[in-house]
């Protein structure tokens, strides 16, 4: 099974006609995953690759298409519109993939949707993947990625595809890949992914790769230590990080004791969960857990 998307996901991607955007969904639709729809203002009515038409709004494409995902590749000064027109349009999961939105969008796009049934995911994220649905909505590589029942949670795209990597590697595979995003402020946090795994009965374990900066790995464990059953293996980086010196993304910079890297482990291991000290090591601890 999966969490948030499947084979039944109508996915419509907004600045399809744009480099990112169009060079993405055709990754997404090389998945089998169904893209069918795209968003361009002023652009409405073209035809994107084999088939997939272009409308000016969300409303038009959701209306025409029963699109019921958004995919988001638009410029950072525009992000924030393109949210709340998914929204608007009633796009029940919007995902945004941009990076570099300024926080006061975010904080205001996450205001507007906390009175609303959607979920958003990101922005600054790679997406989300269920392998065994064959629906991929963002920009992993899909190729490795392997059907199974290891639940992956992660602040860090790259990060991610390590340690899928890894599972894949030793035989394991996963039942949904989500990839939160990086920034100080996103729509769905880490307790938002865990409840979700928790409650699929597909998956039996999951993974969940935080760094510093935030308390969102603390929020995390101390669902873990209160109502998560299943095993959580945890790998936490930036340990080595400076004081006060960002490194990669927003979200990542030590602005307080509860940013370190050592807290969030201590948080995580009180609260019962796997620590592994290294992406490499992922596979072989899950695989051990599992076995």
């Amino acid at each position: 099974m999966s969490i948030l998307v499947d084979e039944n996901s109508r996915i419509v991607v907004q600045g399809i006609t744009g480099r990112e955007g169009g060079f993405h969904a055709r990754r997404c639709m090389d998945y089998g995953t169904q893209v069918v729809a795209g968003v361009t203002p002023g652009k409405g009515g073209q035809i994107f690759e084999t088939g997939v038409p272009v409308f000016n709004t969300v409303e038009e494409a959701i209306k025409e298409t029963g699109a019921n995902t958004s995919l988001i590749f638009v410029p950072a000064p525009f992000a924030q519109d393109a949210m709340l027109e998914a929204a608007d349009a009633g796009a029940p999961l919007i995902i945004c993939i941009t990076e570099g939105i300024p926080v006061m969008d975010t904080v205001n796009v996450l205001r507007i949707l906390d009175s609303k049934p959607i979920r958003l995911i990101g922005p600054n994220c790679p997406g989300l993947i269920s392998p065994g649905s064959k629906c991929k909505v963002g920009i992993m590589p899909g190729n490795i990625h392997r059907h199974g029942k290891v639940g992956i949670v992660s602040r860090s795209g790259t990060l991610t595809y390590e340690a899928v990597s890894q599972l894949t590697s030793v035989g394991i595979g996963q039942s949904t890949c989500v990839g939160i995003g990086g920034d100080p402020l996103v729509g769905t946090s880490f307790v938002d992914a865990l409840r979700l795994f928790e409650r699929d009965s597909e998956t039996d374990l999951v993974v969940l790769i935080g760094e510093i900066g935030g308390s969102k790995e603390q929020e995390a464990a101390t669902y873990i230590e209160k109502e998560m059953t299943k095993p959580v293996v945890a790998l936490i980086v930036g340990a080595t990080a400076p004081p006060g010196r960002r490194m990669g993304h927003a979200g990542a910079i030590i602005t307080g004791s509860a940013a370190k890297a050592e807290e969030k482990i201590a948080a995580l291991r009180k609260a019962g969960a796997y620590i592994t000290s290294s992406p490499v090591s992922l596979g072989d601890t899950v695989k051990g857990i599992m076995s």
